[in-house]
């Protein structure tokens, strides 16, 4: 396990009293799944510690472990004027009632949204999280001027921008001062991995596979944009060598929505034993187009899982091709093929792969380390704008 990490800086607000701090999301799901350790610190620290987003299926996790949610009914995944106007409104007047000390916006739309309104609220703190553009270089001009030119925006209202990847920040450099952004990294609950061999075998016998058969997932959301397609050519090439699985929820509002009916995998849906689920794998790829900075990637490194990644922004950040994964280019299935052979037919190097993978986890991507950068740039905000709040 890794070593213990310092104790984060000790936040009160005015005369003492506990901070209020929000995260605002698109979705709950995000709020759960992908902040669920940082809300999780916020609690242990103090914090009165509220979750934004549109309703879902998430939220009684999230009141269960002590979250106040705040619902933006009006509020959707995808750009929608007259819908992204009531929703401002929404969270306008849910900023003013709850009054929160510190606004901490994620997402795409609500990172926008949400650092124009907070400061139009008076939140006396607004810090941004990048978790990755959702513009490439290989998209069209009007789409890339439009993402980088709503970031440049709205960074200008934040009080802080941090950035799951370096690539990310050094694009919106121009755009946001050294001196108030940080690549923070990302990270994940590394005392859920590995689940052991009890439910490696549980698993395997729920599936059907034999304890000598080589058992190939992938982790994300059933959409286009993770590189499915290209998974599926690359399992009916390699049929027989191995099973091949995708673990992941269909996503029907997105544009790129698939069925998950694709030749060559099974689909195994939306899942809540994911620790089991890894560790039921022998291999793990995501080939996928765009990632922020990967936690499914993160997840099975934990796990010790040897992995192809495509090779983007987001996925180089888990590690060094050839070192701790090998890395494929996204779009390509002859290529995502050729890498999985490799893997498939040299169990030394799936070996030692999956060893590597596991240290540089347990060395990097601890989320509670992400979690005290966060609370170490509130109280550096803080300092700066001479709030009147206890820091120690």
């Amino acid at each position: 396990m890794p070593e213990r990490l310092p104790l984060p800086p000790r936040l009160r607000g005015p005369g003492g009293r506990p901070l209020r701090v929000a995260h605002l999301t698109t979705v709950d799901m995000s709020l759960q799944l992908l902040l669920a350790t940082e809300l999780k610190v916020d609690l242990e620290a103090g914090f009165e510690t509220y979750g934004i987003s549109a309703p879902g299926p998430y939220v009684p996790q999230l009141t269960a472990i002590g979250v106040r949610h705040e619902p933006l009914h009006a509020l959707t995944r995808a750009w929608q004027p007259r819908a992204d106007a009531a929703a401002g409104r929404e969270l306008l007047a849910v900023l003013r009632r709850i009054r929160p000390d510190v606004l901490h916006t994620h997402n795409p739309k609500t990172g926008v949204l949400g650092r124009v309104l907070g400061r139009l609220a008076r939140v006396p703190v607004v810090v941004n999280t990048c978790h990755g553009l959702w513009a490439q270089a290989h998209d069209p001009f009007a789409k890339r001027a439009f993402v980088l030119g709503a970031e440049a925006f709205a960074a200008r209202f934040s009080h802080a921008e941090l950035y799951q990847n370096g690539e990310d920040r050094r694009t919106l450099a121009p755009a946001v001062p050294g001196y108030r952004s940080r690549v923070v990294g990302n990270g994940v609950d590394l005392s859920r991995f590995p689940a052991g061999p009890a439910a490696r075998a549980r698993i395997r016998r729920e599936l059907g596979v034999a304890d000598d058969e080589i058992l190939v997932g992938g982790v994300g959301r059933q959409v286009a944009e993770k590189g499915i397609a290209e998974y599926a050519e690359a399992a009916r090439a390699l049929a027989g060598k191995a099973r091949f699985v995708w673990i992941g929820p269909e996503d029907p509002d997105k544009p790129d929505a698939l069925a998950g009916t694709e030749a060559g995998v099974d689909f195994l849906g939306s899942r809540s034993d994911m620790p089991e689920l890894y560790a039921a794998l022998d291999v793990f790829v995501l080939p996928s187009y765009r990632e922020g900075f990967s936690r499914s990637a993160m997840e099975a490194a934990a796990c010790g899982l040897p992995m192809v990644l495509s090779d983007i922004r987001g996925c180089r950040e888990i590690g060094t091709h050839g070192e701790h994964l090998l890395l494929a280019p996204p779009g390509d299935a002859r290529a995502l093929t050729t890498a999985l052979g490799r893997l498939l037919t040299e169990p030394a190097l799936r070996a030692q792969l999956g060893a590597a993978a596991r240290r540089r986890a347990l060395a990097e991507f601890d989320q509670r380390a992400v979690a005290r950068v966060s609370l170490e740039t509130y109280a550096a905000v803080a300092r700066a704008r001479q709030l009147p709040w206890t820091v120690g």
